[in-house]
């Protein structure tokens, strides 16, 4: 007796809803706009950086013509050995860790006082805020010239009836950029700080007075933990621009004397322009990009765990 197998079942087609074409269709529509900004930003960004891989794997002089080669990861072995660029580093991290350091203090200080209603505070945030404004090169030469010059500049002619005599270029080359770019970057922190100061609730506030709460004990547990985030989120921006520092060292300093003034951006431009070492130029920018990207990946993701929490919280 013979039995017959029934045929094997077809899989399902899957079944589209009218409601989920509509509603890719309106994912594509609200994407469409969108496409033109990120095909410029493939070009202006992604493109240079793939050239760039492939010039730090040559060896490639422009003093010495015909003598580009294939080097592998050569030019790299050579930035790592290279001591000038460990001091470098060194004072990338230090002009960063500085700037925003000081700013966020000076910001958390200054948001703190604009915070309170006083005549003329709309003035006085205007006037706070001009120096964010201000175009970096102008800003270091006003620096350069009116206030750090030694023979004509603001501080010196304070400081001469002193006695005091110094020349804050020379002898303090990195800290006089940090100065300039703490100036600059203090705006920018005052009103992220501002901003979180703003959206507290004043309820909790009124309420913790009237328990008796000091004003130290009302900021460092009230006003500190809630500006916490925005403070965090400040000091990532800031060093994520940071590190692509250039005009303040070259107009300010000119990276001297020697190396003790010089930034990551500043030293490749010198390799790549100056030295005319374009294959090792490449490699330093590829470790450079490599390196900000893990940093500021991190501290983003600490950023948004951060918000995440608050959130839940709240």
């Amino acid at each position: 007796m013979t039995t017959t197998t029934p045929p094997a079942a077809r899989p399902a087609s899957p079944l589209r809803s009218k409601r989920d074409r509509i509603s890719r269709a309106e994912a594509w529509r609200r994407r469409g706009p969108l496409l033109p900004a990120l095909i410029f930003m493939v070009i202006v960004t992604q493109i240079p950086f793939l050239v760039t891989l492939y010039y730090s794997t040559q060896s490639w002089n422009l003093v010495r013509p015909g003598s580009r080669k294939f080097n592998g990861l050569g030019n790299y072995v050579e930035v790592f050995r290279d001591t000038q660029f460990w001091t470098v580093t060194l004072n990338t991290v230090l002009l960063i860790v500085g700037t925003v350091v000081l700013s966020v203090i000076l910001g958390l200080i200054l948001a703190l006082l604009l915070d309170r209603k006083f005549l003329g505070r709309g003035v006085v945030r205007t006037l706070l805020i001009t120096p964010f404004l201000v175009t970096p090169v102008a800003a270091a030469l006003l620096w350069k010239t009116s206030l750090l010059s030694p023979t004509n500049g603001l501080l010196a002619w304070v400081l001469s009836p002193l006695g005091i005599h110094v020349d804050w270029l020379s002898e303090y080359p990195l800290a006089s950029v940090v100065a300039e770019l703490v100036w600059q970057w203090t705006p920018f922190m005052m009103l992220l700080i501002l901003a979180g100061l703003q959206s507290m609730p004043r309820d909790v506030q009124e309420a913790a007075r009237v328990d008796g709460a000091t004003s130290v004990r009302l900021f460092r547990e009230l006003t500190l933990p809630h500006l916490r985030r925005f403070i965090e989120l400040g000091a990532v921006l800031g060093a994520i621009y940071l590190v692509n520092t250039f005009d303040a060292v070259y107009m300010m300093t000119s990276g001297g004397p020697g190396v003790a003034s010089s930034n990551l951006p500043f030293y490749i431009y010198q390799r790549a322009f100056l030295g005319f070492d374009i294959g090792q130029a490449a490699a330093m920018g590829v470790v450079t990009v490599v390196g900000t990207i893990v940093v500021s990946t991190l501290a983003i993701r600490l950023i948004f765990k951060s918000f995440g929490a608050g959130e839940e919280t709240a």
